[in-house]
């Protein structure tokens, strides 16, 4: 099957005009139409992809419709000075069942991570997170996940894969190649004791709303970390973000997703995105939709701000420090970037877990390595170290 035929071309009549206004994004957005032909994606930074499958939303039908709205908004806002290389492949056909349009946009994924592209979703519901994660399995080697979320989606084992038990899914998945796990901005009423316990006990991490929202410079490294970010908007507050079968009065406010959005693009590690659960039957005069296209915007923008800086690559660009936590016995390296002054952090592994070899440098924040020097072990360390045990 050739590439091209797993999308829908966009309808000219829609978005064509969006190529003549000008110090628009849509301007320099190569988008694939009726007319022109499926864009050449090998060179290109970001790839656009619609998936509107609602099959797996719950209490949310009519997420599906969101993808052309959200463009409508997207393309209309302002270039910044970035050399943009954005492509729009359209929107991925819909499969006969769930499991294959999951298979198609992982086979996607693939051939995009080949040409190093960072693809973008605008979902959908966000089941389809699923088909992010399994798209990493040819690549045999572990990932983090990242969610922002009111809730954990982890269901139970005798659920479907759908929005609220995706989670569970990916775990179970077998072969399973889930480093770990992130949740942002859960919301305890939402999820209660028994999965939060659930969490602890896999070892993945969360982080409550009140928690997050007082220090939001500390999402940072939180995100700094991610493979995979799945954002379900049910994690905006409804006042920002209407357009959602599911949406609460409590949540982040619209310029804190933003925030998330732009430390997601500035990480060299982030290789998939995905924005779901925006439901235009829901919004009031498209606000959600425009909300999401800011949040991608200031996603391209992190993006055209990367470092790269990534410790791996050249520890030259690093100070390094050392603590030696004496309650412990444990002598920690931090690494601090002159080039964006972000931290890192050496979490020792065991060397028969070669598969983890790329976790052992933990993003961290200046933070961390303060309770260090105050002789307090950094959560994250001990974290990190937990999973790689």
């Amino acid at each position: 099957m050739e590439f091209s035929e797993y999308f829908q071309p966009l309808s000219k009549d829609r978005f064509g005009a969006f190529a003549e206004q000008k110090n628009s994004l849509g301007s320099v957005v190569e988008m694939h139409m009726e007319e022109g032909g499926f864009p050449d994606f090998s060179g290109s930074h970001i790839a656009i992809i619609g998936v509107g499958d609602d099959r797996g939303a719950v209490r949310n039908d009519g997420c599906g419709r969101a993808p052309d709205i959200i463009r409508e908004k997207l393309y209309a806002l302002k270039l910044a000075r970035h050399p943009y290389k954005i492509i729009d492949l359209g929107n991925l056909r819909t499969g006969a069942t769930l499991a294959d349009t999951y298979a198609a946009l992982s086979t996607v994924h693939v051939e995009l991570f080949k040409e190093g592209v960072l693809p973008v979703i605008l979902g959908g519901s966000q089941d389809i997170t699923f088909a992010q994660y399994v798209a990493y399995q040819k690549l045999e080697e572990t990932v983090n996940i990242v969610s922002v979320d009111s809730r954990f989606d982890l269901g139970s084992s005798e659920e479907p894969n759908n929005s609220d038990s995706y989670l569970g899914k990916i775990v179970l998945h077998e072969p399973n190649f889930l480093f770990n796990f992130s949740n942002i901005g859960y919301q305890t009423y939402f999820v209660g004791h028994e999965q939060i316990d659930l969490m602890e006990k896999l070892y993945f991490d969360a982080y409550r709303l009140g928690q997050v929202r007082r220090d939001m410079e500390e999402v940072e490294p939180i995100v700094r970390n991610a493979d995979i970010l799945s954002f379900d908007i049910t994690a905006i507050r409804q006042s920002d973000a209407p357009g959602n079968g599911n949406a609460s009065p409590n949540g982040f406010y619209g310029e804190e997703a933003c925030q998330i959005l732009r430390y997601a693009g500035m990480s060299d590690k982030l290789t998939s995105v995905g924005i779901y659960e925006i439901n235009p039957l829901f919004d009031n005069h498209d606000q959600t939709s425009h909300l999401a296209a800011q949040m991608i915007w200031y996603l391209i923008d992190g993006y055209y701000n990367r470092k790269k800086d990534v410790p791996l690559k050249s520890k030259t660009e690093f100070v390094k420090y050392r603590v030696n936590i004496k309650s412990s016995e444990q002598e920690i390296v931090f690494y601090k970037s002159k080039k964006s002054e972000r931290w890192w952090m050496e979490v020792p592994y065991p060397g028969n877990k070669i598969r983890y070899h790329k976790h052992h440098l933990v993003p961290c924040s200046y933070k961390d390595y303060e309770a260090a020097c105050n002789d307090e072990m950094p959560e994250r360390w001990w974290q990190a170290f937990q999973k790689l045990s």
